[in-house]
């Protein structure tokens, strides 16, 4: 039997953190803990060290990318992080290059098939 993948979801939007969360726990991933700022999100990271840390690129008054950064930056070994938006990649493209995220998802394409693709990349 395996152990069911761990995820922390960063994003500003109860609303979305809720929506994810259901759909992924459906799925049989196992959303360990969510958060909605930068500060949070390296506190709870901290705390859960999750498989994979789902990102949202505009948390308010935190950017997702500074968020990612720090992440990569406070852990050893890197965290698995996947940046999530509901704009279009393209509006990123050069950021999430530069970034140590995994990659992109857009949200509407948010699933647990999507986010176990990019981690075996």
């Amino acid at each position: 039997m395996t152990t069911p993948l761990r995820c922390l979801i960063v994003d500003d939007s109860d609303a979305f953190r809720d929506a994810a969360r259901s759909m992924l726990e459906r799925a049989g991933i196992d959303v360990v803990g969510t958060a909605s700022s930068g500060v949070e999100a390296l506190e709870v990271y901290r705390e859960l060290h999750p498989d994979v840390t789902l990102v949202d690129v505009d948390l308010g008054a935190d950017s997702g990318f500074d968020v990612v950064r720090r992440l990569h930056d406070a852990n050893s070994p890197a965290p698995s992080v996947i940046l999530i938006s509901t704009h279009s990649e393209q509006d990123f493209a050069d950021l999430i290059a530069d970034s140590p995220a995994l990659g992109f998802l857009p949200k509407f394409a948010l699933s647990p098939n999507a986010i176990r693709d990019m981690l075996t990349r």
